[in-house]
């Protein structure tokens, strides 16, 4: 289990305790109760986190929707880059484990909460939201080379998301979006090497 995995357990599991606490003396006022400090900051926290892991997810789907993209339009290509989409795969997937849904404390506590905090306000992605960005790709030009040159700015400018997110991601994340990141800039550097050769 990683320490988000760990962390994510620890608040949920303190949030469930609070609330069953809560829970034994709630029938006193009403039924209803407003989240703790703590439940708010845990949510906030988890929210976040939520919405960073969305953002690297979608960045790295759309290099690959890219790698893609110039497979397609130049099969010649594919035993240089194979090996490169292939680890924009591993890396989109590895950035999107332990989810990036949020569900409110709020909603284990009292189900009237529920409707005043969607459990997903703009943290869970949707088909809509993750294809949003990548709808309209940009046309892959006609020459192999220019084409090698834009997946490898398309990389640089994945690498450089990844690498402003460290800023605001929790340890273990930021250690992978920092190795993400530094893979990407390889990408990059192997992109336009190899063009030049």
């Amino acid at each position: 289990m990683t320490t988000t995995g760990r962390r994510a357990l620890l608040v949920a599991g303190a949030t469930a305790g609070a609330a069953a606490l809560v829970g034994c003396d709630s029938s006193s006022d009403g039924g209803t109760r407003q989240p703790t400090a703590a439940e708010r900051e845990a949510e906030r926290v988890a929210r976040a986190e939520a919405a960073l892991r969305l953002r690297a997810v979608t960045s790295a789907r759309g290099l690959l929707e890219r790698y893609d993209a110039v497979l397609a339009a130049h099969p010649a290509l594919a035993p240089r880059l194979t090996p490169l989409r292939r680890s924009v795969a591993a890396h989109a997937k590895a950035l999107g484990e332990g989810g990036t849904t949020v569900i409110p404390a709020t909603a284990t506590a009292s189900p009237s909460a529920a409707p005043s905090a969607p459990p997903s306000a703009g943290a869970s992605p949707t088909p809509a939201a993750t294809t949003r960005a990548t709808a309209t790709p940009a046309p892959v030009p006609a020459d192999p080379r220019a084409a090698l040159k834009e997946l490898a700015a398309a990389a640089r400018a994945a690498s450089d998301r990844h690498t402003a997110a460290l800023l605001t991601a929790p340890p273990e994340y930021a250690r992978l979006l920092a190795s993400v990141a530094a893979a990407g800039a390889a990408h990059a550097y192997l992109l336009t090497e190899g063009a030049r050769a």
